[in-house]
């Protein structure tokens, strides 16, 4: 089974989570446009001044989505 990479971007700030999410909606229309068969997305609140949205993609895909997306950061994902 390949490895999954999940690319984060980090929101610090008040109202996170509303920031978070309007993110992810911006990954899932990404997704859509590029016709990707699905990659799990979501946000995680971390705490009440810092959330992440994420998407989950095989590792062989990686550098095409970081290239084209410029996460934050990346780890990765255990399912």
């Amino acid at each position: 089974m390949e490895k999954k990479i999940k690319l984060i971007w980090d929101f610090r700030n008040r109202d996170v989570e509303h920031f978070a999410e309007h993110h992810a909606k911006h990954l899932k229309e990404f997704l859509e446009k590029e016709n990707y068969e699905f990659v799990h997305t979501g946000i995680e609140l971390i705490h009440e001044h810092h959330a992440i949205a994420y998407m989950v993609v095989d590792e062989k895909d990686m550098l095409r989505f970081r290239d084209a997306l410029k996460p934050h950061r990346a780890a990765y994902y255990k399912a």
